[in-house]
């Protein structure tokens, strides 16, 4: 093909490589105001026995990016079917750019490659995923504990105003919604619990299913998820934030610990207000469990208080602060492990909040399961 007037090409095999090599002759002017030829004209020519393209711009007086456009698409054809390409016979500043372009990898958009998957497939995947992530979190375990460390030797860097801030945000601004949920939760104690103690007329010990259940086990859980779904999302979203941000990257170039900095300041916050808002949570139980007492079962306001005081101990209470404090140094550990992963885009950041989520429920339902045996076990 050619166009004496402009554009020049020509495309035959190479001589001196042999049959196997198809050699690319541009000449004359290759600029995008030219009638310029489609590479899709040159994919029949892309079959065996050719396994190699060579170009050669010797001839070529002018270009711009209608050279690129055609280039590049015989090269993507040429990648498709496993052809080599050899780009040395065009101008620099074409390589180069050229370079550039094959070197940035295409960008994995949300909603693509959302086929269905087969069961052995997600099961693999996300096995896979584990493995991975398991030594990452391992090590910022470990950074964590280094940054406690320093905390209590007085050579942590952070500023004391954010932890108070964090401690608002966590603390105060959740009591609302921890005392709907511990509310409701108290009158659905309640009420199973009546019905399996009318039967036997005991419905006085519905004040020592609830006041245990609540202070004990069921405050500690409630508080730990509720947290997980309000403030360890926030944590993801907001490090994550800073990661796109780059100012994570900012704080390391300044020689300041990010560890320090942002993530000791939201554990020591929600270690601290986690086992109170677990006791407040027992609270608001309890009074559920005293209205359904009061106005369902006819129970006094005074036997309900005196049952509840009978059965109470101050182990109960240990218990529910040492699962309260374990509970928010999970939730803030996954937040912040899954904010300090996150990626530089938007789609990311929504990524490590859901996946902060479901981390800090996990660790959480495992750690309880776990402490509930331990406390057994040790007759506490």
């Amino acid at each position: 093909m050619r166009n004496e007037a402009a554009w020049q090409l020509d495309v035959r095999p190479a001589e001196v490589d042999g049959p196997d090599t198809l050699l690319i002759v541009l000449g004359g002017r290759w600029c995008i105001d030219q009638n310029l030829p489609s590479a899709d004209t040159l994919t029949t020519r892309l079959a065996p026995p050719v396994c190699r393209v060579r170009f050669d711009a010797g001839k070529l007086t002018d270009w711009d990016s209608g050279l690129l456009t055609y280039v590049s698409g015989i090269s993507k054809s040429c990648m498709d079917r496993g052809i080599a390409v050899d780009h040395s016979g065009l101008p620099p500043g074409a390589q180069r750019l050229l370079a550039m372009a094959f070197a940035v990898t295409e960008q994995k958009l949300a909603g693509r490659d959302n086929g269905r998957q087969g069961t052995f497939t997600q099961v693999g995947t996300a096995t896979i995923a584990f493995f991975r992530g398991a030594p990452q979190m391992l090590g910022f375990l470990g950074e964590v504990t280094l940054s406690l460390l320093r905390l209590f030797t007085g050579r942590a860097r952070f500023r004391r105003r954010d932890l108070w801030l964090e401690i608002e945000e966590v603390g105060p601004r959740a009591l609302p919604i921890v005392s709907v949920i511990s509310f409701l939760v108290g009158l659905i104690l309640a009420y199973l619990g009546a019905d399996q103690l009318k039967l036997v007329g005991a419905q006085i010990f519905i004040a020592d299913l609830v006041a245990i259940g609540m202070v004990r086990e069921v405050g500690a859980l409630m508080t730990g998820i509720i947290i997980a779904g309000r403030t360890g999302a926030a944590f993801a979203a907001q490090l994550g934030t800073m990661q796109v941000n780059e100012e994570i990257d900012a704080y390391k170039t300044l020689g300041i610990s990010a560890i320090d900095f942002l993530v000791l300041p939201r554990i020591l916050a929600l270690m601290l207000m986690v086992p109170l808002l677990t006791l407040y949570s027992g609270f608001i139980g309890m009074l559920a469990g005293l209205l359904v007492s009061m106005t369902i079962f006819d129970i006094g306001f005074f036997e309900y208080y005196t049952e509840t005081l009978r059965a109470l101990e101050f182990k109960q209470f240990a218990v529910g602060l040492a699962k309260g404090t374990v509970y928010g140094a999970i939730v803030a550990f996954a937040g912040c492990l899954r904010g300090m992963q996150c990626g530089r885009s938007a789609e990311a950041v929504g990524h490590a909040a859901t996946s902060a989520v479901v981390t800090a429920i996990l660790l959480i339902t495992i750690a309880a399961s776990i402490m509930t045996i331990v406390f057994y076990q040790l007759g506490i």
